[in-house]
């Protein structure tokens, strides 16, 4: 038994140094991607029609929703905003930033109508006839962005192939306390770097709802909103729809603000697992062999298993060396600093246990919902409320 033990931790250090490799190339990897620089600026902006679904407040809120208003963009740009209900409080702010910012082209669509299982969707869907302007620009309402974002994203929309733009985001705790903290690491020092890899090795093309550009006309090709209304994972499956098309998906080199607002470890753990179980379905392999890029967690139960050897020390000192150095490259070339260098094995070992998690079971929750995802990505009807 010990033998099979001292074997196992032998594999496990070798993932672990794999891992370790791993982390490291994504901090060169992110170095070089910003250092694309953005897409040239076109000598003639075109009129944008920037689209926000909101449901009820959340912490940060109306500063989130306030960078759209500071964008540097010379073109018209018009903010619908919609909400399945008059009296939700999401209205409440964006009638604050009407008085704030009197001039602006504002509308604020509120209709109770439902178009499938994922109600963000039929507030799309609702708000779209008020949208003015052949350019669309979709935005979570968690995000906020910086003043170049909507010049970037419409100069990258302009390039020859290009079907949609979506952003990189990383994460800021939108709330005070040791979980939004933590969750705000998860997306900038794990998320992220994961992300960025995938797109600038070409091993994925992320399409995320932190920012999707697309023109009416495209929109209209890939089925309208409708065709997304049942799925959990919109922004994943238009994207996948637009490539479709033979269309690229691109990137500026920039990234949004996720405003994280986690208060609790069980909050924390079930919005994880929810994105970590989408990805899953989306593409089960690369999931599987993401496991690797755990180097910190493996290298700890490799020391474990090798009774705190030298060697295994050895290897658990490399991995804690290299996330640090990802921290770093990432704090540095983003300009951000989600949480301390002391959190990072927690965090690193609450992220393993959510990727542990995230291979058995088929549920996930939502806005205190419990769904059922189909292996299509189709929510399933035994959904008992639509999701948010």
């Amino acid at each position: 038994m010990a033998l099979i033990s001292m074997e196992f931790g032998w594999f496990l250090a070798v993932l672990a140094l794999c891992g370790g490799l791993y982390t490291i190339m994504a901090a060169f990897v992110a170095g070089r991607f910003m250092l694309r620089g953005t897409a040239p600026r076109t000598t003639l902006l075109a009129p944008v029609t920037i689209l926000k679904p909101l449901y009820l407040d959340e912490p940060g809120l109306l500063e989130n929703l306030e960078s759209f208003f500071l964008q540097d963009y010379a073109a018209p740009v018009q903010i619908v905003f919609g909400v399945h209900d008059r009296s939700d409080p999401a209205a409440f702010v964006v009638r604050a930033l009407q008085e704030k910012y009197p001039g602006r082209d504002i509308a604020i669509v509120a209709e109770t109508a439902m178009y499938g299982a994922n109600a963000k969707v039929s507030n799309l869907i609702n708000m779209l006839p008020a949208a003015r302007h052949d350019i669309l620009v979709l935005s979570d309402s968690d995000i906020a962005v910086p003043k170049n974002w909507l010049a970037a994203v419409t100069a990258t929309l302009a390039q020859p192939g290009v079907g949609l733009v979506t952003c990189l985001y990383k994460g800021e705790a939108g709330a005070r306390g040791l979980w939004a903290r933590l969750a705000a690491m998860g997306i900038t020092y794990d998320f992220m770097p994961k992300a960025v890899t995938g797109a600038s090795l070409g091993l994925a093309e992320p399409c995320m709802g932190s920012t999707i550009a697309l023109t009416r006309t495209t929109l209209e090709m890939i089925g309208g909103f409708t065709a997304f209304a049942d799925y959990l994972a919109d922004d994943y499956e238009m994207g996948r729809a637009v490539r479709g098309l033979g269309l690229k998906l691109a990137m500026p080199a920039l990234a949004v603000s996720h405003s994280a607002s986690e208060t609790s470890l069980s909050e924390l753990f079930q919005h994880e697992l929810r994105w970590t179980r989408t990805i899953r379905r989306i593409n089960p392999v690369g999931h599987a062999g993401s496991i690797i890029t755990f180097a910190l967690a493996l290298a700890l139960m490799s020391a474990f298993l090798l009774d705190f050897s030298a060697l295994g020390l050895t290897v658990l000192g490399l991995a804690l060396g290299a996330r640090l150095f990802l921290k770093y490259r990432i704090d540095s070339i983003f300009a951000t600093k989600a949480g301390p260098f002391w959190l990072l094995p927690l965090r690193d070992m609450l992220s393993f246990a959510v990727f542990v998690a995230s291979m058995f079971g088929e549920t996930v929750h939502w806005r205190g919902t419990r769904l059922s995802v189909q292996r299509s990505g189709v929510i399933s009807s035994e959904s008992v409320e639509a999701i948010q």
